[in-house]
């Protein structure tokens, strides 16, 4: 296996998020096979792999939904390895679409609220008078306008485009005021007249975030990713910038060659 081309810009970055050595075996079936990735501070990093590279298992291990066989997570230089979802959530990591705050009935305005609350302490005073706390209501206007919600802030979730929810669970991410941010294929799904308010305001994420993307689709990869981590049955392929990955025969022969059906696993 060749190595990956040597970036020393990237060399001196500060790494906020650190698996080590990560297995997590099921049985007699290896999912995650002594993976190490580190995410830099302010990162643009895409996380890709055909069918059963094991790109969901490592995420999962990552947020602490499955504990791992083998190894060790770090975040931000702590030792986060056996701490619980919801604490991590509140180190500084946050994974879009799993939230699970997305409330059909309430709208986008009231479901910033809450999370903009919680994530300030006031708990169960979200339900007040929007104006009692000025600052959760500018930061509620923020959100709406940098995702393209103001419009439809006032309608229940549930009548939403498909994009709009999209753009909804990400404002709920960065409601939470996240360092490291762990985008889950925010495109899946999106008809393609939605796409590209989805893409731009991907695009537009602030630089201080690092965030690592989970992705099907290559153009998103590509115009959005920095760094390229490969993945391959469980197993580190290989890693670089997005022309040393473009230009990688093995890439092309196990992933990016096989066209649309590799873009679905």
């Amino acid at each position: 296996m060749s190595a990956p081309s040597v970036n020393t810009d990237r060399q001196t970055q500060i790494t906020v998020l650190h698996a080590k050595g990560l297995v997590k075996r099921f049985g007699g079936i290896t999912a995650t096979d002594h993976v190490t990735l580190a995410l830099k501070k302010g990162a643009r990093h895409a996380l890709i792999g055909p069918n059963g590279a094991g790109k969901t298992t490592l995420i999962n291990l990552l947020t602490g939904v499955l504990p791992p066989t083998e190894g060790r997570i770090e975040l931000e230089g702590q030792d986060i390895t056996d701490l619980a979802p919801h604490l991590r959530v509140q180190r500084g990591m946050v994974r879009t679409f799993q939230i699970n705050q997305l409330f059909d009935p309430l709208t986008p305005l009231e479901t910033l609220a809450l999370t903009v609350s919680r994530h300030k302490g006031l708990g169960a005073r979200w339900w007040q008078p929007l104006g009692k706390n000025v600052e959760v209501v500018r930061r509620c206007e923020e959100l709406l306008e940098q995702f393209h919600l103001t419009e439809v802030m006032n309608q229940p979730t549930r009548v939403l485009a498909y994009g709009k929810r999209r753009l909804l669970e990400i404002a709920i991410a960065l409601a939470c005021e996240p360092r490291v941010l762990l985008l889950d294929e925010p495109v899946a799904g999106v008809p393609a007249g939605e796409r590209e308010e989805l893409l731009q305001t991907v695009a537009a994420l602030p630089a201080d975030v690092s965030v690592l993307l989970i992705e099907h689709d290559m153009d998103l990869v590509f115009n959005f990713a920095t760094y390229i981590t490969v993945l391959v049955n469980g197993g580190l392929l290989t890693e670089g910038e997005p022309h040393f990955i473009a230009n990688d025969a093995r890439v092309k022969a196990v992933y990016l060659g096989h066209g649309e059906e590799a873009h679905h696993g």
